[in-house]
């Protein structure tokens, strides 16, 4: 076994055992609740340049497969648990945790205690941090996570997204929708495909312009990493695209479009991430348990405008999760509605999406509308299709 080491920017230490690759890692340290779906973690995107901790105390002990990555590889700066499995006990598994992250030369640490570590971050919030195997000079760590940027400011959808536009879904499909990459999960391409659509994925940094050459009948605006105020290529891409097109934003994107709407983003103290997250829909009165993945928030005097409607709000700290325009096909959410593994409460945003292209269809062309899906459907039961690929020159996102 090999000797690993945590370092906090404020000088507290955790020893552990490495496991993965050796070497050393940085970032910001965070805290995920999930009780499964590791593998889906690593590899969603949002969390580029952050060393991600787990909540629950045993992870690896149903290994990994080829069917469960978010992209093609993981995206995390490094991984903390309580305890790893080396022993894969699934029929799915292909391979073990401990060495597909070797394989992928991501840096983890075990036998740490994440309560305390949990803890220390929500006291303290978000921290910078080193994991080290091969340097363990308490003041010399502590001094070099000091060194390493900050989120706050950092354009990290650029380094994820892909790097050429592809499509996938069936060819006569009944709807055309521009996703924008800011970091996206393979999921979102599956529900969006079963809900009907042929979908153009294109980088981040793609003008509204090109997004309305495609003709598409909507556009949607991905989840990803890092600080939106910074993406401000896209903020003005998504200002040009309002009422335009209908919209249809989640985390990243949720945040770009509050921002292209007039509002503010502000960094949360720890940010939400896990999958068991209570959110309240206000048009509804439901209770939704939600996915969540993000370390910012859209500020709520976007609603002191009229035209903006408050639909969803985190009942954990009162955080907006939702808005629409009153009169615009503009919506968008904080949480992940295509959470995979789970939960599954707010598919349903996907047939709205589905329902609001319908009725702008109809508006512009009573005669073209194809039949809406049923108010408040969800797409049907994942049966996971294969969602092609982008070539290999691709950067992160969807892959």
């Amino acid at each position: 076994m090999t000797r690993a080491r945590l370092a906090l920017e404020d000088g507290l230490l955790f020893d552990g055992i490495s496991f993965g690759a050796t070497g050393e890692t940085g970032g910001e340290v965070v805290f995920n609740t999930s009780l499964t779906g590791y593998q889906e973690v690593l590899t969603d995107p949002s969390y580029a340049g952050q060393i991600v901790t787990m909540t629950y105390p045993h992870i690896g002990n149903y290994g990994v497969n080829l069917e469960d990555v978010e992209s093609e590889r993981p995206q995390v700066a490094g991984f903390v648990v309580r305890e790893v499995s080396t022993v894969a006990s699934s029929w799915r598994a292909s391979g073990e945790l401990h060495r597909y992250l070797a394989e992928q030369g991501i840096v983890g640490i075990s036998e740490v205690d994440t309560r305390a570590l949990t803890r220390h971050l929500r006291t303290q919030g978000a921290l910078r941090g080193i994991i080290s195997t091969i340097e363990f000079d308490p003041a010399h760590l502590v001094e070099r996570a000091r060194a390493l940027p900050a989120m706050a400011g950092l354009d990290l959808a650029r380094g994820v997204t892909t790097r050429e536009r592809y499509e996938v879904g069936p060819a006569g499909a009944p709807f055309r929708v521009v996703a924008y990459d800011f970091g996206m999960k393979r999921n979102i391409l599956r529900l969006l495909v079963e809900a009907g659509c042929r979908v153009l994925v294109v980088p981040a940094t793609t003008s509204a312009e090109e997004a309305l050459a495609a003709r598409p009948d909507g556009v949607f605006l991905s989840n990803g990493p890092g600080d939106p105020g910074a993406c401000t290529y896209a903020v003005e891409a998504c200002r040009r695209l309002v009422g335009r097109v209908p919209l249809f934003g989640i985390c990243l994107g949720h945040q770009i479009l509050g921002l292209a709407c007039g509002g503010r983003t502000y960094k949360l103290k720890f940010g939400h991430r896990g999958g068991n997250h209570p959110v309240k829909n206000l048009r509804t009165g439901r209770i939704e348990v939600t996915a969540q993945n993000h370390g910012f928030a859209v500020d709520e005097s976007l609603f002191a405008r009229g035209e903006y409607e408050l639909t969803h709000v985190n009942l954990n700290d009162g955080t907006v999760e939702g808005f629409r325009h009153r009169d615009l096909p503009l919506y968008s959410v904080q949480h992940h509605p295509e959470a995979s593994p789970g939960p599954h409460d707010a598919h349903y945003l996907f047939a709205e999406f589905i329902a609001m292209m319908t009725a702008r269809r109809a508006a512009a062309d009573p005669a073209a509308a194809a039949p809406a899906p049923q108010a408040g459907a969800a797409p049907g039961e994942m049966h996971r299709p294969a969602v092609p690929v982008p070539p290999a020159s691709a950067g992160g996102g969807a892959r």
